[in-house]
């Protein structure tokens, strides 16, 4: 994959009883926040920017985690947007707004 900057939005939903699902979601944005690419924590989803395989990575990253903290099971919804000949940005999209 190219290694234009592309955005993403990650949303990790615990289908749990054992901990509160907010606990999960923490140790998902923990990961985010650590991989050191662009984030903005949102109500109901994290929005990240970075190359493909620096998203990818931190998705891979936050399910393996899940599953090594036993996590019993959970939804991972992720949105990404690319453009093939340059990056896009949510500032792009959103900048307008602010």
């Amino acid at each position: 994959m190219h290694q234009h900057i592309i955005n993403a939005s990650i949303q990790i939903i615990p289908i749990v009883q054992d901990r509160h699902p907010y606990n999960w979601v923490d140790e998902a944005i923990e990961i985010i926040i650590s991989s050191g690419i662009k984030y903005e924590v949102g109500p109901f989803a994290t929005i990240v920017e970075g190359t493909y395989d620096e998203v990818i990575k931190v998705v891979h990253r936050i399910n393996d985690q899940l599953q090594q903290k036993n996590c019993s099971e959970w939804i991972t919804n992720v949105q990404i947007q690319i453009r093939s000949n340059g990056a896009i940005t949510g500032s792009e999209k959103t900048g307008k707004f602010q």
